[in-house]
């Protein structure tokens, strides 16, 4: 684990997700990527002393952000797990707690990950082609492609990443490493990258898609979001709230199909005259950063945040 840096972060929709998400000041609520605490702090200062939240990360250096020096969060009404998102309900089990208020997931990669070199998800800095936010463990970037065949790096990129270059890149990966010199640092590969398109889209850097992809594979984005929102439909009390923001298609895609399946009412062909299943969500609200949001921090400029409200009719489904 490593100390508190200086890289900042600033927080994405804050008080339209944090609007949306507390409706019970005694309630209890959950912030699924606690991040650097922004959403947070936010949700204690609308709560009242029988509230709680429970925050959750699974990066050792947000742990230390919350717990530790001048950011730590001193509040009774406060608690911080090291885990996963997708881990929000086990956590709960833990804590024995039954049902919550309120759920938020902040989907993405947190600035202070992104400026920091040493993490290695930024083509901007060189460091080490790591990308992992649990550096306690799984397999980094680095050592994924030192491993992989040439047909599994393609499928990632062009999957994750939706790079029409995959096969391109996966090729040139290969033989740098059939060569003796596999990468092993972000400037590598984004000059790998950068050879390796031969177009590049106005404004993006040719790296962006890859390293996009391999950050959702090392850490199984798309798995653990998956998870974390099917959690919801058994913790959430009936008008408890979930509230997610997402930073790119493939995750708001997941986002968007989740809440319409579960707030719509399916007709099964096989038996079309019997009622049909009760709805379990009902879809709130589709919110995107302000202009002025997006020219203070650029960063927010592709979020998306989704609402949805638990139903009472759907409680014992």
């Amino acid at each position: 684990m490593t100390q508190e840096q200086p890289w900042q972060h600033t927080t994405v929709l804050l008080h339209e997700a944090v609007d949306a998400l507390v409706t019970a000041p005694d309630g209890i609520y959950v912030d699924g990527t606690y991040g650097r605490g922004g959403h947070s702090r936010l949700i204690l200062s609308r709560l009242s002393e029988k509230g709680r939240l429970i925050a959750i990360d699974r990066d050792p250096d947000a742990i230390a952000h919350a717990t530790s020096g001048a950011t730590r969060v001193d509040d009774p009404r406060f608690r911080i797990e090291h885990a996963a998102f997708s881990e929000w309900a086990e956590v709960l089990d833990r804590l024995g707690i039954e049902r919550v208020n309120g759920v938020l997931l902040d989907i993405g990669v947190s600035s202070p990950q992104i400026d920091n070199p040493a993490r290695g998800f930024s083509f901007r800095h060189d460091g080490p082609l790591d990308m992992r936010m649990d550096t306690t463990r799984g397999e980094s970037a680095a050592q994924f492609l030192a491993r992989a065949t040439q047909r599994e790096i393609a499928e990632v990129i062009r999957d994750y990443g939706e790079e029409r270059f995959a096969a391109s890149i996966a090729k040139a990966l290969v033989a740098r490493r059939e060569a003796g010199q596999p990468v092993a640092t972000t400037r590598e590969l984004a000059e790998l990258v950068a050879r390796s398109v031969r177009t590049r889209e106005k404004g993006q850097d040719p790296a962006t898609r890859t390293f996009q992809a391999l950050r959702i594979l090392v850490n199984a984005e798309l798995t653990e979001l998956e998870q974390a929102l099917q959690g919801a439909l058994t913790r959430l009390q009936p008008q408890g709230r979930l509230a997610v923001i997402a930073f790119h298609s493939l995750e708001d895609r997941i986002v968007k199909n989740f809440i319409a399946g579960e707030s719509r009412a399916e007709v099964d062909r096989r038996a079309p005259f019997a009622p049909p299943p009760p709805l379990r969500l009902r879809a709130i609200a589709r919110v995107k950063p302000s202009e002025a949001e997006i020219a203070a921090n650029p960063r927010s400029r592709s979020a998306i945040l989704r609402v949805a409200e638990r139903t009472a009719e759907g409680w014992a489904a």
